[in-house]
């Protein structure tokens, strides 16, 4: 095999590290193949980068591409020279081709545009396609930039649990897990389902978040970050829901709201330059074929310091403006991304940052203000989209927490939660933290308008296949 000996398109297009008259071995899918009488041509792709390179053949020299078709694997071995067509930059004069993997003449991703639902129904081969060769190439290089941002930061990467006996947002929608037999489980004797000869013997679900367990971290390390996949049963079936996702959590012990504010910025801000520099090749694609100006949209961020204003003050703001929304706005009243994109993109025209939510609608672990009726909440709002980071600095006051969770219909007392309330009997400390969504993270940078489309294998309502 050549496989350690191959050399990846990208290393010749984009690093340019390869020069003219040196023999390459190439391995990789077929995309387009034109036999003609004399010459023939044959673009291949690997994957590393989204263009191909295109091989060139005497056609009665090489009998063995008449069984080459679209989609079929191959190893193409020639002198990589400089191309005289248009379009290009090289191509390979072929010294030998090797069908590896054939492909029938009704492989589905031919030549052509095809549909985002039809793409969709092949997620298996879809990746090979220009979009979703780009979209995964930018989710592998910016998951490694978000590792970057936080271990050249002194955080460290916790790994928190999948399956947990704790729900972080207070009744939320969670998967159940669970080894009892749903048509007939064992029950109490007051009826109820006997938890007790379940797996973990009580009630277990996928994490809606591994917030809880990461502050238990933050209070022993100091500055800790998730990254992991998270899960909501919501049965909701937007372009933005999905049923798992994944999210990047980082928790600080000592850190206040405004400490908050300010690693939420830095953070999206430094991402983004990452995103710029690092993945020039995909954001070039996307910016031409997916949303024009996205490159453009990206440095708005980059570039301009992030407003901060109170709920109080945003609500004024849209109570004066009222006619233009379809939602009613009051304070109090949970914002939509109506509210929220028009805060951005048509009054400070630039990301804002809101902080101080009425305690109401906000979760139990919040930190309450001296006033008593709002929360030490923000959430980062950018244009195009508008929230795309919500986090919180958390209650750390033991018997402001333990009313809180009794407010929120929670039970204090409940074995689930004492290990959470006994951060706060031993040692407590101010700390905070946010959550992105790596997803919806992802939509923004790309301009692809589908959380399905960022996610190689979705899982969303009557959807789990592949």
């Amino acid at each position: 095999m050549d496989y350690k000996t191959r050399v990846r398109i990208s290393t010749i297009l984009i690093d340019e590290k390869v020069t003219p008259g040196t023999d390459v071995t190439l391995l990789g899918w077929v995309r387009t193949v034109r036999i003609g009488k004399a010459v023939s041509f044959v673009e291949v792709n690997d994957g590393s980068c989204r263009s191909g390179i295109q091989g060139v053949a005497e056609t009665e020299s090489h009998p063995e591409l008449k069984t080459i078709t679209t989609g079929a694997s191959v190893r193409m071995k020639g002198a990589l020279v400089v191309s005289e067509g248009k379009g290009q930059k090289y191509e390979v004069q072929i010294s030998s081709i090797e069908l590896i993997g054939a492909a029938p003449d009704n492989f589905p991703l031919q030549k052509k545009r095809h549909s985002m639902e039809f793409l969709r129904e092949i997620a298996h081969l879809r990746p090979r396609s220009n979009t979703f060769g780009a979209i995964n190439r930018l989710r592998s290089k910016l998951a490694y930039g978000i590792h970057k941002y936080y271990q050249e930061r002194g955080f460290n990467y916790i790994h928190t649990p999948i399956i947990t006996a704790s729900d972080c947002e207070g009744a939320g929608d969670m998967f159940r897990v669970s080894t009892l037999p749903a048509d007939n489980p064992p029950k109490t004797k007051e009826g109820g389902i006997d938890w007790d000869k379940d797996f973990f013997a009580e009630q277990t679900f996928l994490t809606v978040s591994g917030q809880l367990e990461g502050e238990a971290l933050a209070t022993a390390l100091g500055d800790i970050y998730t990254f992991g996949p998270t899960f909501r049963s919501e049965n909701s079936n937007t372009s933005r829901h999905a049923s798992e996702f994944w999210m990047i959590e980082p928790e600080m012990a000592w850190a206040e709201l405004e400490d908050n504010m300010d690693l939420a910025e830095d953070f999206l801000k430094e991402i983004f330059k990452f995103t710029l520099n690092e993945c020039s090749d995909e954001m070039e694609f996307f910016n031409q074929w997916i949303e024009k100006g996205a490159i453009e949209k990206l440095e708005g961020v980059i570039n301009n310091q992030f407003e901060r204003l109170s709920y109080t003050d945003a609500i004024k703001i849209l109570e004066k403006n009222s006619d233009k929304f379809e939602f009613p706005v009051g304070w109090g009243t949970d914002l939509q991304s109506e509210h929220e994109r028009y805060l951005t993109e048509q009054v400070v025209k630039k990301p804002v940052i809101l902080y101080d939510y009425p305690e109401e609608i906000k979760s139990f672990y919040m930190k309450v203000s001296g006033d008593g009726k709002t929360v030490g909440a923000m959430d980062v709002l950018v244009p195009g989209i508008g929230e795309i980071i919500g986090g919180s600095q958390r209650e750390e006051r033991l018997d402001v927490l333990v009313e809180r969770m009794k407010k929120k219909g929670l039970n204090p007392e409940d074995e689930t939660y004492q290990w959470y309330l006994d951060l706060r009997r031993f040692g407590t400390v101010p700390h905070s933290g946010f959550g992105l969504g790596f997803e919806r993270t992802l939509m923004y940078v790309s301009g692809l308008s589908n959380i399905r489309d960022v996610i190689p294998f979705p899982r969303t309502p009557r959807w789990a296949k592949f």
